[in-house]
């Protein structure tokens, strides 16, 4: 099948292929004689379990080490277990992080109740004005940073 297929049965825009295979994620498809990249039904269930991966949050580093045992069935298990270990605590930490960044949301939030003209007293925008002064050492590492 061409990547355009691929992509439609893999749900995976054709963009996100090409990257897995840059990444080395995906092995470099076979072309054809008219120089079309050539993929299989094994390709469709490697992109599968990629996308699992990256639907789980996982880095493209994650995803390497995972394809990497994958590939190996003779080996033990040891690193993914490891992996998802360090895993679950990156996600104890950024849900950490997000409960926080709600606190400060909700605080700020509470500082305008009344609508009125930004230009007059519009707490939330004061707080950010001032808050964009100082150095907080906060760091969210979520999609926006």
């Amino acid at each position: 099948m061409k990547i355009g297929a691929l992509a439609r049965a893999a749900l995976t825009p054709v963009d996100t292929i090409r990257f897995y295979e840059r990444e080395g994620l995906l092995a470099a498809a076979p072309r054809s004689e008219g120089n079309y990249r050539l993929y299989g039904t094994a390709d469709v269930q490697r992109l599968a379990f990629i996308r699992q991966c990256r639907n789980l949050d996982m880095s493209l580093d994650e995803v390497r080490t995972l394809l990497r045992v994958k590939d190996a069935p003779e080996q033990d298990c040891q690193a993914v277990n490891e992996l998802l270990d360090a895993h679950v605590r990156h996600v104890a930490e950024r849900l950490r992080e997000l409960r926080e960044l709600e606190r400060e949301l909700k605080s700020l939030r509470a500082r305008c109740a009344d609508v009125q003209r930004s230009s007059q007293a519009c707490g939330i925008l004061q707080q950010l004005d001032e808050s964009a002064q100082r150095p907080s050492g906060r760091r969210y590492r979520g999609a926006h940073a």
